[in-house]
């Protein structure tokens, strides 16, 4: 069947180009399938990091890609839905996360809908999007009403695109795993002796944003501290202050125990900082799904995850990692030293590995082709 993808993929950054890469080359194994990606996402003015190109020496692409979508030229969005018209797919995807794609997504969807067969399918990573006010909503729904299907990865995601569109055909699917970083199989000692790190060591991976919950997990290292020696790394490019946060580590008299990384993870060191660590933390006060947790376990990392979005449905509780209620540090250092003293390690990473095919591309693959049918 002929299928037109529509987003992001390399040459930009993060976890969306990444899933839309990766979906794009499973999917095409099995259908004719184009991609029509964009040539310019945010305006830099607007993007809050450094940029939003991927500069990492190993790049995650697929052949056959053709960029047309500039976000600020509406003559590039007719462009789109032309292409469309004259291909004749039966179903066009597109990813929905923020709200900034609003006209875009909506121009192209409403052409669609009036001029050709295609039905639309709209894979939602955020119905609403961290830090949601007001207007986006709004913006939110007008598009979201364009979409013949829908498919979510979390029951929160679920209940709040049925209260945005009530017709709405949803398929809930867990989040394929992103293992395509773990490909050297870097040991930890080697991984550690890269990174200046020594003994235990726990992963705060990704953006550090306000929902990220990361002065939480900071709060608690001390309480772990006086049960066993335990690092933090903590990776990422920072969207707000770090200074604020070096601040409270300096006032807790935690500094020899904190290891700060501020950069956007180029795709080639990824598997080194996930080598080093034992226990993955992802201390959220709000979430609907993270890449993050499918990125640790395609590294075979267990995790520590607050109880929020689809994390629960992602994590088997005291098999593959522990679920903590949010913005509790006692939580937190009741579960890392858990983990340690329990000696959990070995039986997590089997159980992960275990769950492997739940979590296939595969299996999205095949949610896809169920609306096809």
């Amino acid at each position: 069947m002929k299928i037109c993808l529509i987003g992001p993929t390399y040459p930009f950054r993060g976890g969306i180009s990444h899933y839309m890469t990766l979906l794009y080359r499973c999917l095409k194994q099995q259908h004719e399938v184009y991609f029509l990606a964009f040539k310019r996402q945010y305006p830099s003015w607007l993007f809050p990091g450094v940029t939003d190109k991927d500069f990492s020496l190993l790049q995650i692409r697929e052949e056959g890609v053709e960029y047309l979508i500039d976000s600020l030229n509406p003559f590039t969005w007719f462009k789109v839905f032309l292409q469309i018209k004259r291909r004749k797919p039966v179903m066009v995807i597109i990813p929905w996360w923020v709200a900034f794609w609003t006209p875009q997504f909506w121009t192209i969807a409403t052409l669609v809908k009036a001029y050709t067969q295609a039905r639309i399918l709209f894979i939602c990573h955020n119905v609403m999007e961290h830090e949601y006010r007001g207007v986006k909503k709004l913006c939110t729904q007008i598009v979201l009403k364009k979409g013949d299907h829908f498919i979510v990865h979390s029951g929160e995601d679920y209940e709040n695109l049925k209260k945005l569109v009530t017709h709405a055909d949803i398929k809930p699917s867990v989040m394929p795993i992103f293992n395509i970083f773990h490909y050297e199989h870097i040991s930890k000692q080697h991984a550690r002796k890269q990174l200046n790190l020594e003994g235990n060591t726990i992963l705060f991976f990704g953006f550090v944003r306000p929902y990220k919950g990361l002065k939480y997990l900071i709060e608690a290292m001390p309480i772990i501290l006086q049960d066993l020696q335990v690092s933090l790394l903590i990776a990422g490019e920072f969207w707000e202050k770090e200074e604020d946060y070096w601040e409270q580590i300096q006032t807790l008299g935690i500094q020899e125990k904190i290891k700060i990384v501020n950069k956007y993870i180029p795709n080639e060191e990824v598997e080194q900082y996930f080598a080093a660590s034992d226990l993955v933390v992802l201390p959220y006060v709000s979430a609907t799904g993270s890449a993050v947790v499918q990125t640790a376990f395609g590294c075979h990392k267990p995790v520590v995850s607050t109880n929020v979005g689809s994390l629960s449905e992602i994590i088997t509780h005291e098999k593959t990692g522990y679920l903590i209620p949010p913005g509790n540090p006692q939580a937190i250092a009741s579960a890392i030293i858990s983990f340690y003293k329990n000696g959990k390690e070995e039986e997590f990473v089997s159980n992960i590995m275990l769950e492997h095919n739940k979590f296939s591309w595969e299996s999205m693959v095949a949610s896809i082709e169920g609306f096809l049918r």
